[in-house]
């Protein structure tokens, strides 16, 4: 059996990783690079990012690969290297995983391409199938477990990369990246998400990245309301707020936030449960600890959420009281802007 489908059987709740960029940021990775050379460039480095969230707890790890795409690389004159930076990240983490004493599981990061598909932009869904048909095909050879479409905005893009891997034989999980106005940068809501999935055919789907904790919630719950009980809900927030400290951006969150978060996210429906932005390997270990001692009550009131992790965004509580309609100030904003 596939490793994804067996913890899925084996594990109740799945704790994920933490931030990939934060954390390398860390290790010498400088702003504006691309994290994907260092899986040719600094082995090593991307070994010990993995192997300290395997320490930390973590049962499923992302690959380093997010920008992974031709699209992505040619801003760094890299497109030739697909294939091989996809299958060399997979390979380093497959490495870990294996030596690890219990089942890790390797999730191969496919992140959007950076480009609108057209009318909005100028590729073509034949141009986004093919790319992302290209990394997952590097990643596939490398030996992950599940195909990880995260931090998607476009339901085009989407869907172009579910038509890119549907033939690779993997497991499949996506997540998509809601702002303050409780919608993708495209007005994709939680429940729109929610509704597409059957016919996308995921093994797993939620929501990543955003803003901070309290929002990422909100999507979770507004998902969970709008699916069969036994669907794999996904939760990812990063930790905290950024915020600029002496010329570096850093997270406010703490290990006390991030393990109230867990298991509010564990209330809310979500099974696979980690951190982005910011997350690091102490407050992974201290959401590790969280998990394994709550035990599941009833699903949160705005107040718990924002008593225990911070304000919501008007827009997501407009999400969370089950009302998308009604767009927010910001929401008006970016369309006088368009």
């Amino acid at each position: 059996m596939n490793n994804f489908l067996k913890i899925l059987q084996d594990k109740s709740h799945i704790l994920a990783d933490g931030a990939t960029g934060t954390n390398l940021f860390g290790m010498g990775l400088e702003t504006g690079d691309p994290p994907e050379p260092w899986n040719i460039d600094y082995k090593d480095r991307i070994r010990s990012l993995h192997q300290g969230f395997v320490d930390a707890g973590s049962d499923l790890f992302l690959t380093n690969s997010f920008g992974g795409t031709s699209f992505r690389l040619r801003l760094h004159n890299l497109e030739s290297k697909v294939f091989e930076l996809n299958k060399a990240a997979a390979v380093i983490a497959r490495e870990v995983a294996d030596h690890s004493n219990r089942l890790i599981i390797v999730a191969g990061s496919m992140g959007p391409t950076g480009e609108m598909i057209e009318p909005h932009g100028l590729m073509t869904p034949k141009e986004a199938m093919e790319a992302f048909k290209a990394q997952a095909e590097g990643l596939a050879e490398g030996g992950v477990d599940v195909l990880w479409l995260e931090t998607m905005y476009s339901m085009e893009e989407l869907e172009a990369a579910m038509d890119a891997v549907k033939d690779i034989g993997l497991p499949v999980c996506a997540t998509m990246s809601f702002d303050t106005a409780g919608k993708t940068m495209m007005g994709v809501t939680p429940a729109n998400l929610a509704k597409k999935s059957k016919d996308l055919n995921l093994n797993g789907f939620g929501a990543n990245c955003g803003i901070g904790a309290p929002d990422l919630l909100a999507t979770i719950n507004d998902i969970s309301k709008n699916v069969d009980p036994d669907t794999v809900v996904i939760s990812k927030a990063n930790c905290g707020i950024p915020e600029f400290v002496d010329g570096n951006i850093m997270y406010s969150g703490t290990e006390e936030l991030m393990s109230k978060y867990v298991q509010i996210a564990m209330n809310s429906g979500a099974r696979i449960i980690g951190g982005c932005c910011g997350t690091s390997f102490d407050h992974v270990r201290a959401m590790r600890k969280a998990m394994d001692r709550h035990v599941i009550s009833k699903a949160p009131t705005l107040q718990e959420i924002e008593q225990k992790v911070g304000t919501m965004s008007e827009g997501s509580k407009l999400i969370f009281q089950g009302d998308d309609s009604k767009p927010t100030r910001q929401r008006r904003r970016r369309r006088l802007r368009v």
